[in-house]
């Protein structure tokens, strides 16, 4: 579909969500992402809105997001783009998203005392989502990491579901696509028959996370505050979200201060974030191929011995 033909389609679902006539005055392109194209409409109203799509999408990947933005929203304080619009493919239309503008100048929010930098706002507004505590592990729907499903049946119990529904749920699509030694496979039984004792703790609660928190899904506002984007929600064990943060790098010691300030870590999370880290490394692994693989089999084996 070519560029006319989709802001047709795009002004015919807005308007029937909006219950008004819509027309795009103007658009231009943007960044949609590691796996998304992207661009900023302009209405004849002068609202301005962002759109992403992609022709090659799971059906439900953008409604799955919705969903995850919307939890988001309702549980922390930091900037998060409300969904307008969430559609599955259509004939020869892609799967698409319309968005709030979060870029949009005139985004006005509460006055912000100047003695909080951007850093600890984020990490302030991470604790607050951290302390949205669900009814169980997992979430409402299944959903997406990038374009990876992602299972979220409700669990009872936080290390059997990272296990099963995190990690070999990624070992099973790594062993689809590739052939992998036999050894990879002896090292992967070992390392998941110690989970039990490497994420030990007492008190997990299952708090929804963002779920795939690297620098690229934080963003600063129209108006200067942090805003999160592209979310893969679920409930589970909040030292997940900050294990990735820490994968990429991207975020400054203030933001680990303050995080820890608002809501202190538990003894032993460096070496559980390593594991949490697995789940996302096992994912690249699945996109982009062997040195990924290579650090994941290095992670298990010093754990698995």
């Amino acid at each position: 579909m070519n560029t006319r033909d989709f802001l047709h389609k795009l002004e015919q679902k807005l308007s029937d969500t909006l219950g008004k006539d819509i027309r795009i005055q103007e658009w231009s392109t943007a960044n949609g992402g590691c796996i998304n194209a992207g661009m900023r409409i302009k209405l004849s109203s002068c609202e301005t809105f962002f759109v992403k799509w992609n022709t090659h999408a799971p059906p439900d990947m953008f409604v799955r997001e919705a969903e995850g933005l919307t939890a988001l929203k309702k549980a922390t304080s930091l900037r998060i783009p409300s969904p307008i619009l969430a559609a599955e493919p259509d004939g020869g239309t892609p799967a698409f998203l319309v968005l709030e503008d979060l870029l949009n100048p005139q985004l006005t929010s509460d006055s912000v005392p100047s003695r909080r930098s951007f850093d600890e706002i984020l990490a302030e507004g991470l604790a607050e989502l951290h302390s949205a505590v669900g009814p169980a592990y997992g979430f409402e729907h299944n959903n997406y990491i990038g374009s990876t499903p992602q299972p979220n049946p409700w669990t009872r119990n936080w290390i059997e579901f990272f296990r099963v529904h995190r990690l070999e749920h990624l070992w099973k699509l790594l062993s689809q696509k590739q052939k992998l030694p036999d050894e990879a496979h002896a090292l992967v039984r070992r390392f998941l028959d110690k989970l039990d004792n490497v994420l030990d703790k007492t008190g997990i609660q299952p708090v929804l996370l963002h779920g795939d928190l690297w620098g690229g899904n934080v963003m600063r506002a129209g108006d200067g505050m942090p805003a999160l984007i592209d979310p893969a929600c679920y409930y589970g064990d909040r030292e997940a979200d900050l294990a990735m943060t820490q994968l990429f790098g991207g975020f400054s010691h203030r933001f680990y201060a303050a995080y820890n300030e608002a809501f202190p870590l538990e003894r032993g999370y460096s070496e559980r974030a390593c594991v949490y880290n697995l789940y996302h490394i096992l994912n690249h692994a699945l996109l982009f191929g062997s040195g990924y693989l290579a650090q994941a089999l290095s992670i298990m084996k010093k754990f698995a011995g």
